[in-house]
């Protein structure tokens, strides 16, 4: 979908919203660079996702501001207008303590809920008293979006033109709900439509779990939803998790829950059979639980297509590729074939897989030996927690080890590039690898897959995706791979480096044709419109 036909629809169906999108992340971050202080967007798929639908429907953004220079450039109420230059939506940070940090998101999101939902086999560590923290953090992000819902009534009570430009009359209140009205846009008869503000509240992942809680507490009107952007195990394993009871109850307060596939709506539904006395309803996927509905549904998440097309064929991208031609300061040894891989250093991304998967290619096809380069270009994550470090420490050894093996005096397989690139450097090593080898061991959608079909515009790559990753239910013409089949793993690579550029084109088209059929601003349109309808 255009952006501006986005915009449209939003518009004509939806009225003036007022969005406030809460996440832990935000999208950009401001960080003392010396003494100059420098925007550094974010990484990850929610970042990738969001920024374009903030940019065009002006809303307001809550997240953890963890920059080091993320206070100096904010206001007194932590807000900052972004992106600069262009001014299009409104930033709000919430200044979290490192006892928060420890507890919440090192504690109990990324050693509780993050290996719980991926099931990778790396064992949960459960604690008591980080759920309590995890808990009062989400109370600190409700508190923080009840604020901004308090400065917006504020505002528009102070200000009648502003009542006036967001369509409020008599009847209404400050916060452009009906008196009597119940719904998003509620109308003078209880019917959606006419041109009434309203706050919509859309939450970000398994960081806020329990948020939707404590806002239907301050006002059971708000309509809240949340977008669980990583998978949901099925019940048996969820049902060894001791909060599992608070962190269904937190879920099901929200008016809707999105997850990637249906697969992963399957697996929360039957939890909520398992573990609740709730009243499930498989004819439309609903959950009612003391007296509220909550609708349960797939959005599958994508990426900004069009533009991302566009900009991988811009003559910026080129001069990238042609400098990368002549010098490459990243990839030193030699070669005719190359392979790429973009990850957040994590063991659910399957890198340590991907790399007994290229062992096994050498070993087996010996003629590669001295052609072949493998560049994996990653950004270190969560080196708090020991699984992690354990995990980068195996990647390394694991490296140096294929790299002695094969090695020659002038020549190694494996180049490692472990800091943050400019999107327009990762479009150029997309447009010029042989294979994209995206191999996650469990992965809710993974974007990474989506923005290197839609860069692909010189059709001189494949893709090798996970069978486990979202993205393969859409993007089947990619050589789909079981990560933890070695053999199988290493004959996909190899078929990719040797597909005919016809094969290749034929493939690379249908996938780019489904991505732009379901691009980032049909996720959002088909999230906020089914938001709208409940």
């Amino acid at each position: 979908m255009e952006k501006e036909r986005f915009n449209n629809l939003i518009k004509e169906k939806l009225g003036n919203i007022n969005l406030i999108v809460v996440s832990n992340r935000e999208p950009i971050a401001h960080e003392y660079i010396g003494k100059k202080i420098k925007a550094v967007k974010s990484i990850g798929g929610l970042t990738i996702a969001l920024e374009p639908i903030m940019r065009n429907l002006h809303g307001t953004w809550i997240a953890y501001g963890g920059g080091s220079a993320d206070k100096v450039v904010s206001d007194e109420s932590g807000k900052i207008k972004l992106p600069e230059g262009e001014e299009s939506y409104t930033l709000k940070r919430i200044f979290l303590t490192k006892n928060d940090l420890n507890e919440y998101y090192y504690g109990y999101a990324n050693s509780v809920l993050w290996p719980l939902c991926h099931t990778v086999y790396v064992k949960p560590v459960f604690n008591s008293g980080q759920f309590l923290s995890y808990d009062e953090v989400n109370k600190k992000f409700a508190d923080s979006i009840i604020e901004e819902i308090k400065v917006q009534k504020e505002l528009h009570i102070s200000s009648p033109a502003s009542s006036e430009k967001h369509g409020f009359s008599a009847g209404e209140d400050a916060e452009g709900r009906e008196q009597s009205g119940q719904g998003l846009n509620s109308g003078a008869n209880g019917e959606r439509g006419g041109n009434v503000l309203e706050n919509v509240i859309w939450l970000q992942d398994y960081h806020l779990a329990r948020c939707a809680k404590y806002l239907k507490e301050y006002d059971e009107n708000i309509k809240i939803s949340i977008f669980w952007h990583i998978p949901w195990p099925n019940p048996e394993i969820f049902s060894v998790c001791p909060e599992k009871m608070e962190l269904l109850e937190g879920l099901l307060a929200n008016d809707l829950i999105g997850f990637q596939i249906i697969y992963h709506c399957q697996n929360f539904l039957r939890a909520c059979e398992w573990e609740l006395e709730a009243q499930v309803n498989w004819a439309d996927y609903s959950v009612t639980y003391k007296g509220h509905k909550t609708k349960v549904m797939s959005f599958p998440i994508s990426v900004d297509a069009n533009y991302l097309n566009h900009l991988a064929k811009s003559e910026d991208v080129d001069k990238i590729i042609d400098n990368i031609q002549k010098n490459d300061e990243i990839i030193k040894p030699s070669y005719e074939f190359l392979a790429v891989s973009v990850d957040r250093l994590d063991y659910t991304k399957g890198i340590i897989e991907k790399l007994m998967a290229i062992d096994r290619l050498l070993e087996k096809y010996p003629e590669l030996q001295g052609k072949f380069v493998f560049v994996q270009f990653g950004v270190l994550s969560r080196v708090h927690i020991d699984a992690y470090k354990k995990f980068n420490d195996d990647i390394s050894g694991l490296i140096n080890n294929i790299n002695w093996k094969y090695g020659t005096s002038d020549w190694y397989p494996i180049v490692r590039y472990f800091k943050q690139l400019d999107l327009e450097v990762y479009l150029a090593y997309y447009r010029l690898c042989n294979v994209m080898i995206v191999s996650p061991l469990h992965d809710g959608m993974n974007l990474v897959s989506k923005e290197y079909i839609m860069s692909d515009t010189d059709y001189n790559g494949m893709l090798i995706l996970s069978r486990f990753a979202g993205a393969s239910k859409e993007m089947y013409d990619a050589l789909l791979v079981n990560p933890f089949d070695t053999e199988c793993f290493a004959e996909k690579i190899y078929n990719g480096l040797f597909m005919s550029r016809e094969e290749k084109e034929r493939r690379i088209s249908k996938m780019q044709n489904i991505i732009m059929e379901n691009d980032i601003y049909d996720w959002a349109y088909n999230f906020l419109t089914a938001l709208y309808l409940i």
